[in-house]
Order: structure tokens, then C-alpha cells, then sequence
């Protein structure tokens, strides 16, 4: 899926497990299958999971800054929610051929949104926002947003999102998609930074019987925009639970499509970047787009490039 990305087998795992956590060396190794694009996942027995970076930032002390960053998220965020999250249990060293620090969390028992969509579900959706309303509960401390990634000012993405419409070309239909861009990237911002999750896709919730039952890959938690979790609507609700979510939550207009255009700026990065290496990834952005524009025009007339 990435240039220069590592692998780790099976029996590398075995191998970590066994030399740096003996203890838990009677433990059954087990694959994950997932369609993520951070970590490959071993379950380690039935209480922990195993994640290892497939793109690591470069060198061991930036790696395991990463993880140890987090780990805290994490350990803050378990317990605030209704919603269970994994909790940090260890970080392991380099070992076996696999070159950089890894991590090991709690496991949760669930199936992922990407294997059980739970779109059409007004329960979902109520769901979903009280999992954002707990979110913003938690105090910042202080905290403002200071990444590079989503969170922050829209428009410092315009580099990025110009590189993903020349790549999509041939997928999308990019004047549509660019005049969209040109308005989503003029958005203001007005409110100050909220505790968020900052990734809430279908792979990183885990749902049961069309009901949200757990959270995944919350080492992002952290202060950002409001409206960074409301690309949750686009990315996992279809109209009429997408409506229930947002009058559950109440944002004003503004709020509102900065949160679309959140969901638009990590779309347009799926759909080119894994049409070949991960199409599960490239479809859900496909799909999210889909969504983000209006149902009508989905398809210019006479083009023959549909989203």
C-alpha cells in the first residue's frame, strides 16, 4: 500500500512475543485480516492485540515517540466515553528482521462498520453522537490543535487535495470536484478546538445489531476543529440517520460543511491513492463522496466518468 512498506509474518510475531514477553508465550498468534493502512494486526491470545507500523516515522526514537504519544492518548480516553476503547498494555522492541518499536492494546470483540454497515440505522446514528457529544466533553486542559494533519485550518491542505485531483483524473469527475473544493477550502473557522477522536471510519468502529459498540485507533484523540468528527456523517451514515445526527448534535451551517469538507479531504486521498492496493479503502472514499454530493448530480450528464 506504501512505498517502502514493512511486512511482519507470523512467525516474526512469534518470535517478538516469545524473546521480549515470555509470559505470554502459551498465547496462540493470530493474523487479523483488516483493510487499515497504519498497522498490521496479530491478536496475542484472546486479550491483546499486537499492532505493528507498516510506515513508521523514520528512525526507532520517532517511532516509539509515536507510540508512547499514542499510548496516553489512549490511556486518557479509556473510561470517558460509553463506548469502550482499547488500553495501552506495552510497547515492544525491534526484533526478529522487524526493524522498529511496536505496540500491544487490549482487545475488543466486535466486528468493524466495514464487515456490518450499520448506515440505515437511526440507532447508530444516536449512537455516533453521543460517542462526539462525550468526546467534546473531555477537557483540552488547555490543549489547541498543533498537527499537520485534519483538525486544524482547511485550506492548508490545498497542496495535498491538488495532487489528489491530478491523480484522479480518470476516476472522478474533477472539474465537479474542484469547484467543490474551491468553496470548502474558504470555510472559516470560528469555534475553538474540541477533544476529538479524528478518524471515525467504518474500520475504526466496531458495531453489533446496527448499534456502535466500541472505538478503534484512538491514538489520535486529541484537541482539534468541532468539526473534524463530523465527517463520521459522510464516511459512515447514509440521508436520513446522517439528519438524526446532525439534530442530535445541533451544529450551525458553518460547523456543519466544514465537517463535509474534513470528509472530503481524507475521500479524495482514498479513492487514487488504494484504487490498486487497497480497494475496500478507495471504495469507502469513493462511497463517502458520493454522499457528500448532492444525490441528483452523482453522475454529470453524458460523462462517462461516474463517482
Amino acid at each position: 500500500m506504501h512505498a517502502n512498506k514493512l511486512t511482519v509474518s507470523p512467525e516474526t510475531v512469534r518470535a517478538l512475543v516469545d524473546e521480549q514477553f515470555p509470559e505470554w508465550r502459551d498465547l496462540t498468534i493470530t493474523s487479523v485480516v483488516s483493510h487499515g493502512t497504519v498497522n498490521a494486526i496479530y491478536r496475542i491470545g484472546d486479550r491483546f492485540t499486537a499492532r505493528f507500523p507498516l510506515q513508521p516515522p523514520e528512525g526507532l526514537d520517532a517511532t516509539r515517540r509515536w507510540l508512547e504519544a499514542e499510548a496516553e492518548a489512549a490511556r486518557e480516553l479509556n473510561g470517558l466515553t460509553r463506548f469502550p476503547s482499547p488500553e495501552p498494555v506495552a510497547i515492544g522492541e525491534p526484533g526478529a528482521g522487524y526493524p522498529v518499536p511496536w505496540s500491544v492494546q487490549t482487545w475488543l470483540p466486535g466486528v468493524v462498520a466495514t464487515d456490518e454497515h450499520p448506515g440505515e440505522s437511526v440507532a447508530f446514528a444516536h449512537d455516533l453522537a453521543d460517542l462526539v457529544t462525550d468526546l467534546r466533553a473531555i477537557d483540552t486542559r488547555g490543549r489547541t490543535f498543533s498537527g499537520s494533519g485534519r483538525g486544524g485550518d482547511i485550506h492548508v491542505h490545498d497542496e495535498w487535495v491538488e495532487i489528489c485531483l491530478r491523480q484522479s483524473e480518470t476516476l472522478l469527475d474533477v472539474p465537479r470536484l474542484r469547484k467543490l473544493w474551491a468553496e470548502f477550502r474558504a470555510l472559516p473557522r470560528t469555534s475553538a478546538d474540541v477533544m476529538t477522536h479524528g478518524d471515525l471510519l467504518a474500520g475504526n468502529v466496531l458495531v453489533s445489531g446496527g448499534r456502535l459498540t466500541g472505538i478503534l485507533d484512538v491514538g489520535g484523540f486529541g484537541a482539534a476543529d468541532p468539526a473534524l468528527d463530523l465527517l463520521s456523517a459522510w464516511n459512515l451514515l447514509e440521508a436520513g440517520p446522517r439528519e438524526v445526527f446532525r439534530s442530535l448534535l445541533g451544529p450551525d451551517d458553518l460547523e456543519w460543511e466544514r465537517g463535509k469538507a474534513w470528509a472530503f479531504v481524507q475521500a479524495m486521498g482514498c479513492v487514487w491513492y488504494y484504487v490498486d492496493t487497497n480497494p475496500v479503502m478507495s471504495n469507502m472514499g469513493r462511497r463517502c463522496l458520493e454522499r457528500i454530493l448532492p444525490a441528483a448530480s452523482r453522475t454529470a450528464p453524458g460523462s462517462a466518468r461516474p463517482f
